[in-house]
């Protein structure tokens, strides 16, 4: 992530934090307001019904209860209770005993009333009990005691719904929720102007550098602010002493560089107009002894004073001792045309690499590799060749256990055998038979990838082979709805190959892509150059991936995971790519798909 990114998320993240938590604290106050409010009015209705109680009196001969559930005044009180709050469900006056006397629909009076939780507690218990209370869909009462001659007569019970405080509070989210977007909207903005303003410096020392690196001289910056003007003289003494270096003529070049130069691999040397040698490392001055009878060094140098222009690179055989010869290192030799910044001609710069180092070095990496694979071969081979032999191993013990047993009978030791032990014998000798067979199939298909055909090696245009192939895999991906994409420009550099080896390889990746995808996918063939003289073929799928357990043995001999699968099909393609001196990438995702990348040199 980048500076400016981190930037923005930061200061976004942080803003949208914020409001956060202040709608957080809004929504929990409005949750502890509204059930306040609700209390509040619960106990202004439950004191309203008890002063009107106070005032009745049962006339002789009637009960207290009686007198109260006839009384026009407590039942209007308890019938208005919810018109008087929306909150408010039912309010009624019920005795000891929890049955109600009095309520407003008459249709409960004389029942038993289960008693609710107490509202009181809800409104004095913490944000998170409120906002579960509230959410819990359940009716809570607001209770006041009831006394007759200094005795408990009963209560009055007000019955509080929770409904509509959660339609405030959902409207409160819904507020906070706008709040929220609004803010990253804004913060979101704010933050990328904040950091497009606060990076211009940055932003300014790259466009320098950028300067610097393509040779100009004495650049400055134009830094804002009083934080970055020692920075920017910094910067511009430094470029002033750039200026001074390239200034000074080649023959005068700084002790540093020499030392530099001393210890490179490569052979370099330095030659003035005149084609005198002005420097030379230690790797060049044993070519230089005989480079006046070396003719293919000297024309170089020559060419590249009189023609001020580089040449190469040439490849030359060019020893210590003796001259040029078939014995003797290749060398690759490359002349430059050096000039001052002023444009005028100082000189040539002569280098030479030594190919047969690198040709060494490549030749053990190959070699490497080609161990490495012999080594999965092998036990591939191991593998297969020790089941049948075990296999052979039983049953010709089962075998010679039967034979002793009729030998013992035939010299009277043991009771006559039973006729089914002959049937029994012939099936061991029959097992042994077509394990035999086994071990001749599997030597077989050792033998033809230890041993393949032999390589007929040619400048070959992958797009018209890839084309091939995708024409010949079109039937078989047309059956399992594949669509087959080509990404193969006409351009693309030749490389040496095997035409039907390397046709035979793509088309058997892409048999397998076609085989992976049962339910219809996308079967990609692309070719492209890469910066290193390679050429990569990529063949991916969109199908059914392979398990992470299963990627380091695709390439092993006989490894299959198919019911009727040989395990030849990927050992061939990796062991063909590796006579081409390529190499073969692997990547896949299970349920996503799979990629394989060959990578083989230019021609």
């Amino acid at each position: 992530m980048s500076i400016k990114a981190k930037q923005v998320a930061g200061v976004t993240t942080l803003v949208v934090v914020i409001v956060a938590i202040l709608s957080a604290y809004h929504l929990a106050t409005l949750t502890r307001l509204s059930l306040e409010d609700a209390a509040l009015r619960g106990e202004m209705l439950a004191r309203a019904v008890f002063q009107r109680a106070r005032e009745v009196k049962p006339p002789v001969g009637a009960t207290l209860a009686d007198a109260l559930a006839e009384d026009g005044g407590v039942r209007s009180i308890l019938q208005s209770a919810m018109g008087f709050n929306r909150n408010v469900t039912y309010a009624a006056i019920v005795d000891t005993n929890g049955v109600v006397i009095a309520h407003g629909f008459r249709t409960e009076e004389g029942r038993p009333m289960a008693e609710e939780d107490d509202l009181g507690a809800i409104v004095s218990a913490g944000v998170i009990d409120q906002v579960r209370a509230v959410y819990s869909d359940s009716t809570f009462e607001i209770r006041q005691q009831m006394l007759a001659d200094d005795q408990l007569f009963g209560s009055i019970r007000i019955g509080v719904s929770m409904v509509l405080i959660q339609e405030e509070l959902e409207v409160g989210l819904k507020t906070a929720a706008t709040s929220i977007l609004v803010a990253l909207l804004i913060s979101s903005i704010v933050a990328v102007l904040l950091a497009q303003w606060m990076l211009r410096p940055i932003h300014v020392i790259q466009s320098g550098l950028t300067r610097l690196g393509r040779g100009e001289l004495d650049v400055s910056l134009d830094l804002p602010g009083e934080e970055f003007r020692d920075l920017g003289s910094s910067f511009e003494a430094v470029s002033a002493q750039l200026s001074a270096v390239r200034e000074k003529p080649l023959p005068t070049a700084s002790t540093d560089l020499e030392s530099v130069m001393e210890n490179l691999e490569d052979a370099v040397a330095l030659f003035s107009p005149s084609g005198e040698v002005i420097f030379r490392n230690a790797a060049m001055k044993a070519l230089l002894e005989e480079h006046d009878t070396n003719p293919v060094m000297r024309n170089l140098i020559d060419q590249t004073l009189a023609g001020r222009k580089g040449i190469g690179p040439v490849p030359v055989r060019a020893g210590a001792v003796g001259g040029s010869g078939d014995g003797a290192p290749e060398h690759l030799l490359i002349t430059h045309a050096i000039e001052d910044s002023a444009g005028r001609f100082v000189g040539a710069m002569l280098m030479a690499r030594n190919l047969g180092y690198l040709s060494h070095v490549q030749s053990t990496l190959n070699y490497s590799r080609k161990l490495a694979a012999l080594g999965r071969l092998m036990a591939g081979v191991a593998h297969e060749v020790k089941n049948p032999l075990n296999a052979m191993t039983i049953h010709l013990e089962l075998l010679k256990q039967k034979l002793e047993a009729q030998q013992a009978v035939h010299e009277g030791r043991m009771p006559k055998a039973v006729p089914a032990q002959g049937v029994d014998m012939y099936k061991h000798v029959n097992v042994i038979a077509q394990e035999i067979r086994r071990l001749d199939e599997v030597m077989m298909g050792f033998l033809k990838f230890a041993r393949p055909d032999e390589l007929r090696l040619q400048p070959v245009q992958l797009a018209d082979l890839i084309s091939d192939v995708a024409t010949t895999v079109g039937p078989e991906a047309g059956k399992a709805n594949v669509t087959i994409k080509l990404e193969c420009p006409p351009t693309l550099p030749e490389i040496n190959a095997d035409p039907g080896m390397l046709r035979q390889a793509i088309l058997n990746l892409a048999l397998n892509a076609c085989q992976a995808m049962p339910d219809g996918g996308t079967l990609r063939l692309a070719c492209r150059a890469t910066s290193r003289k390679l050429v990569e073929v990529d063949v991916a799928d969109t199908g059914v991936g392979i398990p992470p357990e299963n990627l380091s043995r695709i390439f092993d001999l006989y490894f299959t995971t198919k019911e009727k699968g040989s395990g030849i099909g990927l050992s061939m393609v990796y062991r063909i790519v590796q006579l081409h001196d390529g190499e073969v990438e692997v990547e896949s995702t299970p349920g996503s798909g799979t990629r394989f990348r060959l990578i083989f040199p230019q021609a």
